[in-house]
């Protein structure tokens, strides 16, 4: 069931819309901007029913919030109000409102444009995902990846959590292409998306195929050392594949992993420890492959020795 939330000050007016469309959508209430600020920024909501005469910080006001939010400006919200004239109408348009509702409220119409603007967030939602997806292996792309890396960067920093993030590549890929053919190639990058996708499966992880042979994962919470042991266990399981790799190369498909864990602070950057991360990757194709090669943010290092 779609949710919609509904910030009002108004008791009465909030449970009369409430009433109109409970039977059909999961419908929670807020009775204030700053209620409805952390509602939409913790809940996953479809639509918002926004009240624009609201004491303190007004419904135009927490509009902006919504919109300068990434996990909230991408959710419709229609405004309710009594104000008719095409002033308000206009500023609530170009704030980004992709409607209005004016009270007093009438059932059919209400429940009309909610139900319209509920099933263009449903088409947009399913574009995105579409649009956020490799479609050689499943996983997300790199564009999920720039979006999402963010959101849980930014989640880190506020909790304070060690933050680990990793990338890692097929070894000899190219060879390995030249020598049995791109769609051979391809079959190889899905066996280790799959693999890899499934040692990585707890709701904080996250993987991206970053580009040709190369991915992206991250993880919240583990120390540097554990994730050091666990992308070992991950390394280990594409080599136990035994998928045979081009003779004069190496005899299994393997990949190479390079990561670092940091509690991430305000002033840090994920790009940057992004960066640290291939530089790590690097490290481990320098020094030989099939090896992890990891770091904390004091730049201690564990290697992954033959």
């Amino acid at each position: 069931m779609e949710k919609i939330l509904i910030v009002d000050d108004s008791p009465l007016q909030a449970a009369q819309l409430k009433s109109i469309l409970d039977a059909d959508y999961d419908v929670t209430v807020a009775v204030t901007a700053e209620e409805g600020l952390s509602h939409a920024s913790s809940g996953d909501y479809s639509l918002i029913l926004l009240d624009v005469v609201m004491p303190g910080m007004d419904g135009f006001t927490l509009l902006k919030k919504l919109q300068e939010e990434i996990i909230t400006q991408s959710v419709p919200v229609i405004l309710i109000t009594s104000l008719s004239d095409i002033e308000h109408e206009q500023h609530g348009l170009t704030l980004g409102a992709v409607d209005y509702i004016s009270k007093p409220f009438h059932p059919l119409i209400v429940k009309a444009r909610v139900n319209t603007h509920i099933k263009l967030y449903r088409y947009r939602r399913q574009a995105e995902r579409q649009s956020m997806t490799d479609q050689l292996t499943g996983i997300a792309n790199r564009r999920q990846h720039d979006l999402y890396s963010l959101i849980k960067w930014n989640e880190a920093t506020r909790l304070q959590i060690p933050f680990s993030i990793c990338m890692f590549d097929i070894d000899h890929f190219k060879a390995y292409n030249d020598t049995f053919g791109h769609p051979a190639g391809d079959k190889v990058i899905i066996s280790v998306a799959k693999t890899v996708s499934s040692y990585l499966q707890r709701s904080t992880d996250f993987l991206a195929r970053y580009g040709g042979e190369e991915f992206v994962a991250f993880f919240l919470g583990d120390s540097a050392p554990k994730a050091f042991e666990y992308l070992k266990k991950i390394r280990h399981a594409i080599e136990q594949l035994h998928i045979p790799h081009a003779p004069s190369t190496a005899e299994w498909v393997t990949i190479s992993i390079g990561g670092i864990t940091v509690v991430p602070q305000r002033e840090n950057s994920y790009e940057v420890y992004l960066k640290i991360a291939d530089t790590m990757l690097y490290d481990a194709k320098r020094f030989g492959r099939n090896r992890v090669i990891w770091a904390n943010e004091k730049m201690e290092q564990w290697y992954e020795n033959d």
